[in-house]
């Protein structure tokens, strides 16, 4: 991730003519993540099914204000493992709430970054062969200078710590942290199960 558009789609424009920032990024090779949540984190996995449970709706989801569709910098939408061998498969498409992420669409944002499992900063979903979209992930999301500036460690969701992507990057964002919760599909991918980037079920057109 990538490019910001906001839905309906716009012509496509990079993060840093949209909002002034680069684009989002996604790491190919990052720490490997539990196959499930960490125990006492089904709890918290539970509270976070039900409040997205009503994105289902992709209208329901830009009504409450997930706007924003993410693009990577060749103006894809649909974001697939572009690894040579072997793929592990795509996430899908994604979308933004910006006024979760205000240390990403503000540069002058000054106050405390926060995350919480039952306001994900991106809705994921997956492309059907019919054209129809299918929530399949939640994804949390925040700038690492920005969190580490007010916290003493990354970000953790679940039982799961957050993964690093540095900077420089396939996309142009600063380091930033990032969690996928595939709690609407389930995802085989050994590196990571339920909390992996990439889910072989997943496939882009």
């Amino acid at each position: 991730m990538i490019m910001l558009e906001r839905s309906p789609r716009l012509p496509r424009r990079g993060w840093s003519l949209f909002l002034g920032l680069p684009v989002l990024a996604v790491a190919l090779a990052l720490t490997v993540m539990p196959a499930a949540a960490a125990p006492g984190g089904q709890a918290t996995v539970a509270a976070a099914r039900n409040a997205t449970a009503r994105f289902h709706d992709l209208g329901a989801a830009k009504a409450a204000g997930y706007v924003i569709e993410v693009a990577d910098t060749a103006g894809l939408t649909c974001i697939a493992d572009l690894a040579d061998v072997p793929s592990q498969g795509a996430m899908g498409i994604h979308y933004l709430d910006p006024s979760l992420i205000p240390e990403l669409t503000d540069p002058t944002f000054s106050g405390t970054p926060s995350v919480a499992a039952t306001t994900p900063e991106l809705l994921v979903y997956a492309p059907g062969a019919n054209g129809q979209l299918r929530l399949v992930a939640l994804e949390y999301l925040t700038l690492k200078a920005q969190w580490d500036a007010t916290h003493s460690g990354p970000p953790e969701l679940f039982g799961q710590m957050f993964m690093t992507t540095p900077a420089p990057n396939r996309f142009g964002l600063p380091a930033f942290y990032s969690l996928h919760a595939w709690i609407w599909d389930p995802n085989p991918n050994p590196d990571g199960g339920m909390f992996s980037m990439w889910n072989p079920r997943v496939t882009c057109p």
